[in-house]
């Protein structure tokens, strides 16, 4: 069975400030960059190495993968983005509607809930049937680590977990009967 590690990028400014960061970008705070650099050096501390890596367009994303696995190549993939917000982009999170968000943003131009799973979904699906994809690492976001936990049917936080800047989510893969949760951990806890 081949193992994914799917991670949420380190904290951002727009983190800081409680603003949505959806599609719209804010560097990683100094706290962001050590999260990551903890991140890596857990990982390490595991004996964990990857053969791939991919990160979202994001920069937050990208200079997330930079710290973890420095000198690593990777790919940088649209389908690892976060949740479109359409025009609530950079907005305060008092703008959220209450959960579950559904198809709220797509009248304003953002995704839907949906159609968000689905796209992460077949994302990391084509990325582990690539060959030699035994361990991959790929960074993300927040909201998109989320549904990829929801489609698996794992509810984190029944288990006392949280989806803190720089977890990493464990999944096994196999060709046949897709993904399973493994383990959820916030090395920066």
């Amino acid at each position: 069975m081949a193992t994914l590690y799917l991670m949420r990028h380190g904290q951002t400014l727009f983190n800081v400030l409680k603003r949505k960061q959806g599609w719209c970008d804010s560097p990683l705070t100094e706290l962001g960059i050590e999260q990551a650099r903890r991140a890596g050096a857990w990982f390490a501390g595991q004996g964990i190495s990857f053969d791939h890596a991919y990160a979202s367009t994001s920069e937050r994303a990208c200079d997330t993968m930079e710290l973890v696995a420095p000198g690593m190549p990777y790919e940088r993939v649209k389908g690892l983005k976060e949740w479109n917000f359409g025009t609530f982009e950079g907005l305060t999170e008092d703008t959220n509607p209450p959960l579950p968000y559904g198809d709220f943003y797509v009248p304003f131009g953002g995704e839907g809930e949906m159609e968000l799973r689905a796209r992460l979904m077949a994302t990391i699906d084509e990325i582990m049937r690539r060959p030699g994809h035994d361990s991959v690492l790929a960074v993300s976001h927040g909201a998109a680590c989320a549904q990829v936990l929801r489609a698996l049917g794992y509810d984190w936080r029944k288990d006392g977990k949280r989806l803190g800047n720089c977890c990493i989510i464990r999944l096994g893969f196999d060709a046949e009967t897709g993904f399973t949760v493994e383990d959820l951990v916030n090395p920066n806890d």
